[in-house]
């Protein structure tokens, strides 16, 4: 169950935010799925794509306006890289919410 946590924190703060849909919460899911450590805040290294096929987005617009918005609400920080040769980050922020 402590393996769950994470994710209950994140329904738990997103029950009364209107600001959230059903692709940022798929999103939000697909990056938690590629933390190895839930339990800290850790830096994970992303690409784009691998993140988008798993969440089921399609669209990059979508992917990118999710992903801001999920940083600018606070519940993640991103880091983008601008470089398509290498990883962006994302830290979950698991115990700020």
């Amino acid at each position: 169950m402590n393996q769950l946590k994470p994710l209950s924190d994140f329904f738990t703060a997103i029950a009364k935010d209107p600001r959230i849909g059903v692709s940022h919460i798929s999103l939000y899911c697909a990056l938690l799925q590629n933390c190895n450590e839930p339990e800290s805040d850790l830096v994970i290294p992303i690409v784009s794509a691998e993140i988008m096929k798993a969440a089921k987005i399609s669209g990059l617009g979508t992917y990118h306006k999710c992903i801001r918005d999920l940083h600018k609400y606070g519940y993640l920080r991103y880091q983008p890289s601008f470089n398509h040769r290498k990883k962006s980050n994302v830290c979950l922020c698991f115990n700020e919410k």
